[in-house]
């Protein structure tokens, strides 16, 4: 969710969005960037999503609303959102899958699917025994 734009502190679309219950992107301004929020506004509701913060610190959700317009959060360049039900705490280290710290560790600032058998399966176990705590 960090911001494409680079006049926007990175990581305060990240922060807003943990604090607000969302996910989401900013501006669709070109080809690629609507594609991308065409894909982020059809994901189905309960698809898992990843973020993580200035920190470094991961965090997972699930999204539980339709795609909407924010113009409250165009200072952060998060206006394209849906509502999404993230754990409160950072997921340890040791429990994030390794195809999502792949995604990470690759530094891209888009919304992107991964692509490996496993990774939804795994979410969905951690999901379930983070959400009990």
């Amino acid at each position: 969710m960090r911001s494409r734009r680079d006049d926007v502190e990175p990581y305060a679309a990240v922060d807003r969005a943990l604090m607000l219950g969302v996910c989401g992107m900013g501006e669709a301004d070109d080809p690629r960037s609507e594609r991308r929020l065409e894909r982020f506004a059809t994901a189905p509701l309960g698809s898992f999503v990843w973020t993580r913060d200035l920190h470094g610190r991961t965090y997972v959700g699930r999204l539980t609303g339709p795609w909407r317009h924010d113009a409250g959060g165009t200072e952060v360049d998060l206006v394209n959102v849906r509502d999404t039900d993230w754990i409160s705490e950072p997921v340890d280290a040791a429990l994030v899958p390794m195809a999502v710290s792949r995604t990470f560790a690759r530094g891209g600032r888009n919304v992107q699917r991964i692509h490996t058998d496993d990774v939804e399966a795994r979410t969905a176990a951690l999901w379930s025994t983070l959400n009990q705590e």
